[in-house]
């Protein structure tokens, strides 16, 4: 941006922008000065005229364009689509035809361009290739993408599909018994499928497994299971050698919550009567890593300590809330992977994508629902679980990729007349008035839906400090546990006892928010909420200015700190204990569960925690990997971009069991639920693959 400070701030026409690469550079930085690109592009853009001077008008403008869509997301730039409405590929669309007076616009650009002629123009820059060469930029058909990204989404589908089209040589009769074990006909839930027992199966079967299914379907249950039956072979095979596994998931939030899980579970679970039960439960892990504590991350740095040159020493690993990974992170597993170790990803399909480029998950999953797969996996299938599938479930023409997916969908959380559950489903289909009239079939019971006035209505105040009952607590409840609960002695036990009991009062309640700025953004409602605590009296004011130590204060840390034993998402509570310095009565700590065991307490000092904000809000993209007793949802008074059907979904889930929406406008909630995530990327989109 700085050689083009010095340049007369002149708007170029439309003749010299698509005459003139510099008038197209500068039509550039003038788009990135009202914030419809990013800095980013226009610099990426720049660099490329240095290196091509010869580079078309519209290739430069491609190259900008191809940066933007990575920034929000998408692998690719489907040109066709670009086509058919330029002025969509800018960040603000619908304020772009409002304030963009003498500016030219990509829709003045390319309308009536060819997409043929378009393409012409990549293909004669030395910066786009077709994927043979490192070069900046990759164009296959009318699909422009950056390098590294289409270089991750052809790495990713090929090691799949290298691991689908080995599956191991085991015979489904063998498994058949083991299954029966783990899964007795005295448990099984009145379905007409026991899918968890079909799940089981398949990753007996293939070295590349996918287990997905919405909130309480069993995806952990399942993966235990799954976990003790390839250890019981492993040990059938070699007395005294066990596999080797790792489990994972994306965030450190999302990792505790998997070890709490599955520390419990595993203790209690049932291996009927297999032989050696003491050894398969040792050999099945508790501990949850990170992605980046797995792979060996190096600070500051885009590399691992395990890679293609240096793989894993596993057999298996199992990653949880698969679909927070984004493609960039799924191939440095993948390439760190050994080629024959397992892989079995667990997640939501319905749920937000990760942050970054890519949606990993929901590509793979995108034909679950319908299963897909070919007569040779339902024979194996139903030989090894006994269990049989309904013929709507297999394909005519099948896909290689299906054979390694299944889909849970029985929820042991929200039952048939669950308003949660019921509410889920109708977003999930779609279909505002189904929402709409499944808010009204629940209001008052599991579901509460509340208009507001503004963010300044006393309602919603009321609502997020009072909650509305013992089911759906607000804050003042984890307060009050706070108070009545403090131990009258300095004890460490009882101090950590009641830690402990105040941790799960504060993960009784969760306020969510689509976004971070604003009047109904995370920012400005932590903001409000904690005014109005201090107000009230309900917080000690113990500091001048906002946002300082108090008693009662929610932190969540925003960066894993792994000296300190924190992840990034894990959520403390602010306490006031007697001091042991002998210099002032009491002093505060920040309590915490600790990593390797939920039931332990893991004190800190507030003045070590250098990366962590209040929390009485937290955006849903957050709350990702968590569950509430209730969690409430304010939506804004205009529709944005951020808002979408699977925003939705995540945020009702996250509740157990009660969840609260408050809506200054009800349009807002329906607009939503229509507008999905879509993310351009072409995996596993348009190849099929077969086992001949």
């Amino acid at each position: 941006m700085a050689e083009m400070a010095a340049e007369p701030r002149t708007l170029p026409t439309l003749r010299q922008a698509l005459t003139e690469g510099p008038a197209m550079l500068r039509l550039l930085e003038i788009w990135a000065d009202r914030r419809w690109l990013r800095d980013l592009d226009y610099a990426f853009a720049q660099t490329l005229l240095r290196r091509d001077p010869a580079m078309q008008p519209l290739a430069i403008l491609a190259a900008a364009l191809v940066s933007q869509q990575a920034g929000r997301g998408h692998l690719l730039l489907a040109m066709d689509k670009v086509l058919s409405d330029p002025d969509v590929c800018l960040s603000r669309p619908e304020s772009v035809r409002e304030t963009s007076a003498g500016i030219v616009m990509p829709k003045a650009l390319l309308t009536g361009i060819d997409p043929g002629i378009w393409r012409g123009m990549l293909e004669a820059s030395i910066a786009v290739g077709d994927g043979t060469t490192r070069t900046p930029l990759v164009l296959q058909g009318n699909d422009l993408y950056l390098y590294r990204h289409w270089q991750h989404e052809r790495r990713i589908e090929t090691a799949i599909t290298r691991r689908l089209l080995d599956p191991h040589a085991i015979d489904a009769v063998s498994v058949r018994p083991l299954l029966d074990q783990l899964f007795p006909g005295d448990s099984r839930p009145d379905v007409a499928i026991d899918w968890q027992k079909l799940a089981c199966a398949l990753c007996a079967r293939q070295r590349f497994a996918v287990i997905t299914g919405g909130p309480g379907t069993g995806k952990t249950t399942t993966v235990i299971r799954v976990l003790a039956m390839l250890q019981t072979q492993a040990l059938a095979e070699t007395p005294a050698r066990t596999l080797r596994i790792r489990l994972a998931a994306p965030t450190g939030k999302a990792a505790a919550r998997l070890n709490q899980s599955i520390a419990g579970q595993v203790q209690g679970l049932g291996l009927g009567k297999l032989s050696e039960p003491k050894a398969i439960r040792a050999a099945i892990p508790t501990r949850v890593d990170t992605l980046h504590r797995l792979l060996g991350s190096r600070p500051d740095t885009r590399h691992f300590a395990f890679h293609r040159d240096r793989r894993l020493p596993v057999d298996v690993v199992v990653v949880d809330e698969a679909s927070m990974i984004d493609e960039a992170m799924m191939t440095a597993l993948i390439d760190a992977l050994p080629d024959r170790a397992r892989l079995i990803l667990l997640g939501d399909k319905d749920q937000l994508a990760s942050v970054e480029a890519g949606a990993v998950l929901g590509s793979l999953c995108a034909g679950a629902e319908s299963g897909g797969y070919d007569t040779e996996t339902q024979h194996w299938l139903e030989a090894a679980s006994g269990e049989t599938l309904d013929p709507a479930l297999i394909a005519t023409t099948p896909r290689l990729l299906e054979q390694g997916i299944v889909m849970l969908r029985h929820s042991h959380r929200f039952d048939a007349d669950s308003g949660i559950g019921g509410l889920a489903r109708a977003i999930n289909s779609g279909d505002p008035d189904a929402a709409r009239r499944a808010l009204e079939q629940a209001q008052g019971e599991d579901i509460c839906a509340k208009d507001l006035s503004g963010s300044d209505d006393p309602a919603f105040l009321e609502g997020v400090l009072h909650g509305r009952g013992p089911d759906a607590p607000g804050y003042l409840s984890c307060l009050e546990t706070l108070t009545s609960r403090r131990p009258q002695t300095a004890d460490a036990a009882a101090l950590d006892a009641w830690a402990l009991e105040v941790l799960e009062a504060q993960a009784g309640f969760q306020l969510l928010c689509a976004l971070r700025t604003g009047p109904f953004g995370v920012e400005g409602l932590n903001a409000r909420i904690e005014t109005a605590l201090f107000e009230g009296g309900h917080v000690p004011v113990e500091s001048t200015g906002r946002h300082q130590w108090y008693e009662g204060r929610p932190v969540i840390v925003t960066a894993n700190d792994y000296n300190l034993g924190l992840r990034n998402g894990d959520i403390g509570v602010t306490l006031r204990i007697p001091a042991n310095d002998g210099r002032e009565a009491s002093t505060l700590r920040v309590a915490f569960h600790r990593q390797d065991d939920a039931g332990q307490v893991h004190w800190v000092l507030p003045s070590r925690l250098q990366r962590c904000e209040t929390v009485y809000a937290m955006t849903v993209h957050k709350s990702q990997g968590s569950e509430f007793r209730h969690s409430a949802l304010i939506l804004p008074n205009t529709p944005s971009p951020a808002l979408t059907r699977e925003l939705l979904y995540t945020a009702v889930t996250r509740a157990s069991r009660a969840f609260t929406l408050f809506t200054p406008n009800a349009e807002v909630f329906a607009v939503a639920i229509t507008r999905q995530i879509e993310r351009a990327s072409r995996l596993f989109a348009t190849r099929s693959s077969s086992r001949s």
